[in-house]
């Protein structure tokens, strides 16, 4: 029995998907990253997109409402068939999916600790404070480049991105002749995917924009 493999073991050895993962790592508003590993009938897919793309907004949520969001942005990233859309004749089945909301140290941005929410919070705020005190003294001259680089800084502290990790199973894994990117479809900020595909014969660079949502793989 074949067991599926590690993605990001793949990532790791191959310096152009390595590549891929670390401009993602700079966060491109619009701009998410799929990665995909085809190893006879099984086929993982990696895919990670800014917060703002899926649930339009990157601070820490705390109401009703963005909470609901981003439940119901796990639930829709968690079923990546209706997303990426993949032949009928694949015959491909999702074997294990997993969707999360995370933020750029890694640790999990949706609540399940609260106590590090808490402790984030209450360091933001001393940060604000100590940063406003600042201004205070000696430095209203430069009060405009002090909001700005304030702004800056709260902009990517709330920097999170949605992370998920599939595994399917394709009965006919020669038919995978195209990716049809219903994604778009399901979260209007969303612009493009960066995707990389790896096969036994090697690995392959795409761009997938909005105005063309059919990822053509030459199979």
């Amino acid at each position: 029995m074949k067991h599926a493999f590690s993605l990001l073991a793949l990532v790791a050895a191959l310096p152009a998907l390595a590549d891929d993962t670390r401009q993602l790592d700079a966060h491109e508003h619009g701009v998410g990253a799929l990665n995909i590993a085809i190893d006879a009938t099984t086929v993982a897919m990696e895919f990670h997109a800014p917060g703002a793309d899926i649930v339009g907004f990157e601070y820490a949520a705390e109401s009703d409402a963005d909470l609901a969001a981003i439940d119901a942005a796990v639930a829709t990233l968690s079923a990546p068939l209706d997303l990426f859309v993949l032949p009928d004749a694949a015959a491909c089945t999702v074997t294990t999916a997993e969707a999360k909301l995370e933020s750029e140290d890694d640790h999990d941005a949706h609540g399940h600790d609260e106590h590090d929410e808490e402790h984030h919070d209450d360091h933001a705020e001393e940060d604000h404070e100590d940063h406003a005190d600042d201004k205070d003294h000696g430095h209203d001259e430069h009060d405009d480049h002090g909001d700005e680089d304030h702004a800056e800084h709260a902009e990517h502290a709330g920097h999170t991105e949605f992370h998920a990790e599939y595994t399917l199973t394709c009965d006919n894994p020669d038919a995978l002749s195209e990716i049809t990117f219903a994604y778009f479809d399901t979260f209007p900020n969303a612009k493009e995917v960066e995707v990389q595909i790896i096969t036994a014969s090697g690995a392959q660079g795409f761009e997938v924009e909005r105005d063309a949502p059919v990822l053509n793989l030459g199979r």
